[in-house]
């Protein structure tokens, strides 16, 4: 069963700049590909410019924690938190999933 994880994080103020750079660094490993992963998103609150949100899907919940309790998660991640004032997360099991689909029914 695919897993999501949502992380909601308030920076630190004057760090955003700072922030934006280190998760780059985890933006460009992530681009190489892992395991069971699916789709990274760095979204920005509309309401509280201080306040981000990282969403990441995954194919099943074991190889997203066996990338969580890897050392290179640790090592690009604890730079990160250095960043912020405030961290929740919370993990989702993905029960429905809706996509909008071409004039052929294929998902675009």
């Amino acid at each position: 069963m695919s897993v999501c994880f949502v992380l909601q994080v308030k920076v630190k103020p004057d760090r955003e700049a700072e922030f934006l750079d280190r998760f780059d660094a985890l933006r460009n490993r992530i681009a190489q590909g892992l395991d069971g992963h699916v789709v990274h998103q760095l979204c920005r609150s509309m309401d509280d410019p201080a306040r981000w949100m990282i969403f990441s899907q995954w194919e099943n919940a074991d190889a997203a924690e066996q990338w969580e309790r890897s050392p290179e998660h640790r090592e690009l991640t604890m730079p990160l938190r250095a960043c912020w004032d405030e961290a929740q997360r919370v993990r989702y099991d993905i029960g429905v999933v809706a996509r909008r689909h071409d004039r052929d029914g294929v998902p675009s």
